[in-house]
């Protein structure tokens, strides 16, 4: 009995040294986290409750005023905040399928036997990637506009008379700008989550008399199904976030107004009306969008793997 509860005292003390050793080296993530994320959201739901009112003629300044669900009241009856979550919602239908699919195919095709060159395409597609976003914007800019671009040049000289600022055309032409920078980061990370798929999968598919193209949908693609969840759950959050791209593009568009997305509505009540709160509050809304998304999304992909793996086990 002694010997045994000698014992457990060690391994008691060994595990309270472990943990004392992990909360050590965790203190300064956390600390950045809390630094980084949980403190300006303890401060725009601070600021969000708030709101500057004049007094009296409004010669005596202003002061802040506690405002309550004011500032969200206002934000969600703005019919410009309610319009940016509905271009927002355009861009993501066009964008997320598109880019994932492309990013998936070029992912694909590297893994191939066929492919050559990997390590050369690989980085030729990450490239766009590492421009700064606001590079690429302004890029994309002149590419864009009409007179100076030689693309909208050699377009119109075929006959072909397209003006990507337009109203009309304003939209697909930023989806095409993130398309560009992001195909070739998720295809890296499609590519990576590939090469951990066993060959003797891929070989008993080939022996089966699996195509290639039936092995990459019915074999390759089920096995990288975390990575496909955790790219779009990604992307979503992303492109929430929409705002360098369209605020750029501004300069030459006129399609594109200061509210367009709610990214830009928030800067817009900040930046150039002062209003603190109102842009703290739009802010709050957009994060809980993207939470309540980003949680759908999680429970979406998650339904479906299980619906998969059931069915897996009942073929067997």
């Amino acid at each position: 009995m002694k010997r045994r509860t000698a014992g457990e005292r060690e391994r008691r003390t060994a595990a309270r040294r472990r943990g004392n050793a992990a909360a050590v080296l965790l203190t300064p993530c956390f600390l950045v986290f809390v630094a980084a994320m949980v403190a300006p959201i303890g401060y725009a739901l601070y600021l969000s409750l708030w709101t500057e009112r004049s007094s009296g003629l409004g010669f005596g300044g202003a002061h802040q005023v506690f405002d309550g669900i004011g500032n969200y009241s206002r934000a969600l009856g703005d019919s410009a905040f309610r319009h940016g979550f509905l271009i927002t919602a355009g861009y993501c239908a066009l964008y997320i399928p598109v880019m994932l699919c492309l990013a998936l195919g070029l992912a694909l095709l590297l893994d191939s036997a066929l492919a050559r060159a990997r390590r050369f395409f690989q980085l030729a597609l990450f490239l766009p990637h590492a421009v700064p976003g606001l590079i690429a914007a302004l890029v994309w800019t002149y590419l864009y506009t009409p007179g100076i671009s030689p693309v909208v040049s050699a377009l119109n000289s075929g006959g072909i008379h397209i003006d990507f600022l337009s109203s009309s055309v304003i939209l697909p032409s930023v989806v095409n700008i993130a398309v560009w920078e992001w195909t070739g980061y998720n295809m890296v990370v499609f590519y990576a989550a590939l090469q951990a798929v066993p060959r003797e999968v891929i070989e008993a598919a080939t022996v089966d008399g699996a195509s290639g193209v039936r092995t990459a949908l019915s074999v390759k693609v089920p096995m990288i199904r975390p990575a496909l969840v955790l790219t779009g759950l990604f992307t979503v959050i992303g492109s929430l976030q929409l705002f360098t791209e369209p605020m750029t593009l501004r300069i030459s568009s006129n399609a594109i107004v200061s509210t367009w997305t709610p990214n830009m509505y928030a800067y817009s009540a900040a930046f150039n009306r002062g209003d603190y709160g109102l842009a703290a509050a739009a802010s709050v809304v957009l994060a809980v969008v993207a939470a309540v998304l980003s949680f759908a999304v999680t429970r979406l992909f998650a339904r479906r793997s299980t619906q998969a793996r059931r069915a897996r086990e009942l073929a067997v």
